[in-house]
């Protein structure tokens, strides 16, 4: 896909964060239904959940649909990156732990 600082709103909302499928022609990402991967052995698992190679885990942590959304809202939006959630309490989490420091306190109701 061309730069996305280049490509009107409508052009992102449908092409932004992935490129067609040369083994199927697929012009759509597909939905990813599974809950797990193979690795390629325990070293490449290591690798993935040391956060020392990209790939996915676990659907629950990543999964190749919810990864093209995230890309499609950070190029939509002109962000670095996006995260999605399962749930709004979560995305609450994520916001308010980012802005705490170590050993902060929350007080709540």
């Amino acid at each position: 896909m061309a730069d996305p600082n280049f490509l009107k709103f409508g052009t992102l909302a449908l092409h932004a964060g992935q490129q067609p499928d040369p083994a199927t022609g697929a012009r759509a990402v597909p939905i990813y239904q599974t809950t797990s991967y193979v690795f390629q052995g325990a070293d490449h698992a290591a690798e993935l959940f040391n956060l020392e190679r990209a790939g996915h885990i676990y659907s629950r942590i990543s999964n190749p649909t919810v990864a093209v959304f995230e890309e499609r809202m950070a190029a939509l939006e002109g962000g670095v990156g996006a995260v999605a959630t399962a749930s709004g309490q979560a995305a609450l989490h994520l916001a308010v732990a980012t802005l705490m420091g170590a050993g902060a306190h929350i007080v709540s109701s």
